[in-house]
């Protein structure tokens, strides 16, 4: 035996997949088990952070892209896919809750994209279907008649399975015109198709109006392609923020965006706590907007 292989040092022990599932498990589970612990001074620090934010300005339109559903399950080693959807979509009653009661205005949820519904079979009816009872819960149960919010849901509805399009459509019906929260859900949702449709239909009333084509060019201009938005009476987003500690809006809102303040947080979604919301608006209470000039 060579002289070097006498004192090699023994090859680094990799944890099986099982084992190492079982030790994430036990990680995310330990996670769980402080969070219960130090819930009553996470509630003080809550109620604090809480005052101290409603002291100042608060932005009236805060956007969310809630992300992290499935990695959150899979870390807590919970079966199937369901559980993280259904997590994520309590949470996101949760937020229209904080967001009303700090007074801010107008709230989008990115809750399905475009690229989501290209998933599994079974995926996509599991998110499908929990959106669809969460539309439902929204417009009927007394939370939505307590914040008296209005829906709306922009995204492509013709690819939406009929029963989550029914939904989108009776609860927009149901709430209208109420005057407190205006909560948009974007549902099978592409930043990059809202902008194509936009331009298309931009054309078309231009050409409806007479205009010849050799001037359309011209004549298509920021107002008339805003004016064909998906979000077209709904003002542009003061905050957008991000959880599961990815940097990116995936195509979210590429127009509205442009002056936004963004937020990132680590943690996922269904784990998004109000003291992490807080947080955000802290933060951007702290940030000086200048809107490019």
């Amino acid at each position: 035996m060579a002289r070097d292989e006498q004192h090699a040092a023994p090859p680094l022990a990799v944890p099986r997949p099982r084992a190492r599932a079982t030790l994430v498990r036990a990680r995310a589970l330990g996670r769980l088990a402080r969070d219960a612990a130090l819930a009553p001074v996470y509630r003080a620090y809550a109620a604090r952070l809480r005052s101290a934010v409603l002291a100042h300005p608060v932005p009236q339109h805060v956007a969310v892209i809630m992300d992290g559903n499935r990695r959150w399950a899979r870390e807590l080693g919970l079966r199937g896919i369901r559980s993280g959807h259904r997590h994520g979509a309590a949470r996101a009653i949760d937020v229209l809750d904080w967001c009303a009661a700090l007074g801010i205005r107008e709230v989008t949820l990115w809750a399905l994209s475009l690229e989501n519904l290209e998933r599994s079979a079974d995926e996509v009816e599991a998110i499908t279907e929990i959106a669809r009872e969460t539309l439902e819960a929204l417009a009927d149960r007394d939370r939505a008649h307590r914040l008296q919010m209005s829906l709306q849901v922009i995204g492509r509805r013709d690819l939406l399975p009929p029963r989550l399009r029914e939904a989108a459509e009776r609860g927009e019906n149901e709430t209208r015109g109420r005057p407190g929260l205006r909560v948009v859900l974007a549902l099978g949702y592409s930043g990059r198709d809202e902008l194509v449709e936009a331009a298309r239909a931009a054309v078309r009333s231009l050409l409806a109006e007479g205009t010849p084509p050799e001037a359309l060019a011209d004549a298509l201009d920021a107002g008339r392609l805003a004016d064909q938005l998906y979000t077209r009476g709904s003002s542009d987003p003061d905050l957008i923020i991000r959880t599961s500690g990815e940097v990116r809006l995936s195509g979210f809102l590429p127009w509205q965006s442009a002056y936004s303040e963004f937020y990132f947080c680590d943690a996922y979604w269904p784990a998004f706590r109000e003291i992490d919301f807080l947080r955000a608006i802290r933060t951007y209470q702290q940030r000086a907007r200048r809107f490019g000039r």
